[in-house]
């Protein structure tokens, strides 16, 4: 009877190192199909779920049942019940912003998933004795992988047979591949760098170690921003007020002032829909999924709608040099011979690339490109491990080492050969030393014999970085590099590339915490930075008041991203990363950063000026009610008139000035800008309502004063969308102009729907008066 398998899985966010309990190896001819279909159904396969977006029905719930939706609703069963079927208006409003809500978002989901769609590699797998090619989410625990050079793990698994190297940076950091045997754990995530190996595996799906890793970043809980916190807290206390304040009036206009129900009811309704900024929350949703879509054409994928606002905010930047100021590859600057004899040392050096025809990584690709390998064979080699810190290749006739000088020479890096080293790991080369050894074991490192010459090599810099660079720095915004490497070479590169500032670095790992915290304040370059230490040095510069974006690429980077405000991951790097940060750049382009900042801006000051225009209904409806509950007189305005006064004063105008563009610095608070910006137009609205209601005592009709009412809150909310709209420009003209004429339109030829009286020439003349006071109260 076969023994059954169990769904196990490593300790929580800690790499497998042991073998689970009912282990069984695997034949060498593989799984039968039989045996690895019985385990699809028993859930052991390599599927993992992606939580990255929202389904359909949760984004159309969430934008059918809001508070204010719900409250709207309640309000029009209102009217229905007392027959005001005219002033019902405002719910056909509702379901026009919920249903342009839901389709940006549904819009901006079908980016992320464009975006994010990959083509599963097919990896080489035995099933009943015969290799196929299946794709990795289709494999299951316990099947036997190939892996040839360049393939991705698909899963937690045990290398069964063959030898090879994988890099695991992205879950280590450490940046040089790791040797890989019989018997060792290779895992997922990870890429193959040298050999072939057939791996079982053991841990898949959801229980591998970047699983677990992906879950806690998905965990993630990023600081608000200050745009949805401020919206949240106006929109709080606006609900706590308006239900009570609304249910006040109709009890006074009903049970006090003796009002028919009919008249009553659609007042105190007025009140309420007046006090509801119903769009307020829509339009920057809409805006930031405006910007979602936009960034996402340009290959910038926003997994947290406010992260675009997050990073218009941040005045500091922390960056890797590795993927940022770097493309991860190296160039060979030139070779310093022993002896005065370069011709030798690319002779030796073209043995060595022979020697390893397969090692892909940067520094062997480096020489490939000015050394022709040549044409011979090793008698053995022994690959780079993070160990070791060099090769070795055995040939016929000789040995050479390849690698840090200092572990290539040992106790015999002493004298001229490190002075001259120092000097050039000074300048910003990445030093490497190529030695003969001596004959000896070919399994163990031979002792080197005599140096033959250094290999010099720099970073091959981003074309653009420089550019990039300086637009954060004519932004006002802070650079700090933190980085793995020694920071002499980390601070030559950002030299080349014009970051000032670069003769202030440090080594970390000569740092106490302390001296860390104070070095957060000035330096610009942090060499041979650990993760928890990227992360100390984040909450440090937030401990100094700064709004710190983060960028990162490896499993590595994940506490750093989880403390910054705003966190960018490159889509080169680990699945982790990417779920932990609100942003991935998909083409792993560092110069998209200055797109996302100007969108967050678009977005930040658009719903700042276009919040300001709500809240001018709002604040004047707010007025009045409180005026209305200790004074002997009814409210001015019908739902239907603010329906049609706030569609073309204020949502129609907010939503098309909030999709223009607007590259300015973001300056002030939201809350108090959006309050000095709305609270003019709003104390004109309540003096000219005012007035109104006064002059109902002198001779005015109710319908007739709710008329000029109506008229001054149109004009003053057109006057609103001029200050606020300044400095004006061909697009903003064509809004007010648009707004004007329409507003026009409803009042000459829809006056019977929204119970418009025609005002008499006097009437008109006092309105225009009204009109005049209040543009210079204004001002």
């Amino acid at each position: 009877m076969k023994k059954r398998l169990r769904r196990h899985a490593p300790r929580h966010l800690e790499m497998p190192d042991a073998l689970p309990e009912d282990y069984t190896e695997t034949p060498l001819c593989g799984l039968s199909e039989e045996e690895a279909s019985r385990r699809d159904r028993e859930g052991l396969c390599n599927h993992t779920r992606d939580a990255s977006v929202r389904p359909v029905y949760l984004i159309v719930f969430s934008h059918l049942f809001t508070f204010f939706n719900l409250l709207n609703l309640a309000l029009a069963l209102c009217l229905v019940a007392v027959g005001s079927y005219r002033n019902m208006l405002f719910v056909g409003v509702v379901f026009c912003n919920t249903l342009i809500g839901t389709i940006q978002e549904l819009r901006a989901r079908r980016t992320i998933r464009r975006l994010k769609l990959m083509t599963p590699d097919l990896l080489r797998t035995l099933r009943d004795g015969e290799e196929v090619l299946l794709p990795s989410d289709t494999l299951v625990q316990g099947d036997l992988v190939i892996l040839p050079r360049g393939s991705q793990v698909p899963a937690d698994a045990i290398v069964r047979l063959g030898n090879g190297a994988a890099d695991e940076s992205m879950l280590t950091g450490e940046s040089l591949p790791i040797h890989k045997h019989p018997g060792d754990w290779v895992l997922s995530g990870t890429f193959v760098t040298e050999g072939e190996m057939t791996v079982q595996l053991v841990y898949t799906g959801e229980n591998s170690y970047v699983a677990s890793l992906t879950r806690e970043a998905r965990k993630v809980r990023h600081p608000k921003s200050a745009l949805m916190t401020d919206l949240s807290r106006l929109t709080r206390h606006i609900s706590f007020a308006l239900i009570p304040l609304g249910l006040l009036l109709f009890c006074k206009q009903y049970f006090y002032q003796h009002r028919a129900l009919e008249r009553a009811v659609p007042q105190a309704v007025a009140s309420m829909v007046g006090m509801i900024p119903e769009g307020l929350i829509l339009l920057t949703s809409v805006a930031l999924c405006v910007g979602v879509v936009r960034l996402g054409r340009r290959g910038a994928l926003v997994q947290e709608l406010y992260g675009i606002e997050t990073l218009s905010r941040a005045d500091v930047l922390c960056l890797d040099k590795t993927g940022t100021l770097t493309t991860g590859g190296m160039t060979m600057h030139s070779l310093i011979p022993a002896h005065g004899d370069e011709a030798a040392l690319r002779a030796a050096l073209a043995h060595l690339l022979a020697a390893f025809p397969e090692d892909g990584t940067p520094t062997f690709s480096a020489l490939r490109h000015g050394i022709t390998p040549a044409d011979t064979h090793p008698i053995a080699t022994l690959p780079f491990s993070s160990e070791r810190k060099c090769s070795c290749a055995w040939f016929e006739d000789t040995v050479y080492l390849f690698g840090a000088p200092s572990f290539v020479l040992r106790e015999h890096y002493t004298g001229e050969i490190e002075t001259l080293c120092e000097h050039y790991t000074d300048q910003g080369f990445r030093v490497l030393l190529l030695a003969t050894g001596k004959e000896g074991n070919t399994d163990v490192l031979p002792e080197a014999d005599k140096p033959l010459g250094l290999v010099l090599l720099t970073d091959t810099v981003r074309p653009d970085a420089r550019e990039t660079l300086a637009y954060f720095r004519e932004e006002g915004v802070d650079i700090r590099i933190l980085s793995g490497d020694d920071p002499r070479t980390v601070a030559a590169v950002a030299r080349s590339v014009g970051l000032s500032g670069t003769d202030r670095f440090v080594d970390t790992a000569l740092l106490s915490d302390a001296e860390l915290q104070a070095a957060s304040k000035d330096t610009v370059i942090f060499g041979r930075v650990t993760p928890e230490r990227k992360k100390e040095l984040v909450l440090a510069l937030q401990e100094a008041g700064h709004h710190v974006a983060m960028t990162g690429d490896g499993v590595n980077d994940i506490p750093a991203l989880k403390a910054a405000d705003c966190s960018i991951a490159m889509a080169s790097g680990s699945e982790a990363a990417r779920n932990a940060a609100q942003i991935t750049l998909v083409s792993s382009d560092f110069s998209l950063l200055p797109e996302v900042v100007l969108e967050g801006r678009r977005v930040v000051n658009n719903v700042t000026r276009s919040a300001s225009l709500f809240l001018v209904k709002t604040l004047y409806s707010l007025f009045l009610t409180l005026l209305l509950l200790f004074l002997p007189a009814t409210y001015p305005f019908q739902p239907v008139q603010l329906t049609a006064i706030s569609s073309f004063t204020v949502g129609i105008p907010a939503f098309f000035l909030s999709l223009e563009s607007n590259r300015e610095r973001i300056r002030g608070g939201f809350l108090r800008t959006v309050l000095r910006n709305a609270m003019p137009g709003a104390v004109c609205v309540t003096l000219c309502a005012c007035f109104s209601m006064i002059m109902e005592n002198f001779g005015w009709s109710v319908e007739l004063g709710s008329t000029i009412a109506t008229l001054c809150a149109g004009g003053i909310g057109l006057m609103s969308l001029y200050f606020i709209s300044r400095p004006l420009n061909l697009y903003r003209r064509t809004i007010l102009l648009a707004m004007t004429l329409l507003l026009l339109a409803v009042f000459l030829f829809a006056g019977k729907i929204i119970y418009f009286t025609p005002p008499s020439l006097p009437n008109l003349m006092v309105f225009f008066g009204l009109m005049f006071f209040s543009f210079v109260l204004m001002l």
